[in-house]
């Protein structure tokens, strides 16, 4: 199950899921895109390892980076 974090100005939605078995946290990005439907991202914590990358350049996930850096001490089961 995911759950809602962040909504950012441009809509984009940052949801995380529970802690899995392995002691990681998936945070999903997505972002409405009139071209594509949504671009999307799946970042790993507490590694910080990014998958599924789509439709987003090397600089925005650069800033979701920072944003998820930032923040990450108020997901819960992410520390």
């Amino acid at each position: 199950m995911m759950y809602p974090f962040m909504t950012l100005n441009d809509n984009t939605e940052i949801v995380h899921s529970e802690m899995m078995s392995d002691g990681t946290v998936k945070v999903y990005i997505e972002t409405p895109d009139e071209k594509v439907c949504f671009r999307h991202a799946s970042c790993w914590l507490p590694e910080y390892r990014w998958e599924e990358i789509y439709g987003f350049s090397d600089e925005e996930i650069a800033k979701f980076q920072e944003i998820i850096e930032s923040t990450a001490h108020k997901i819960p089961y992410a520390l």
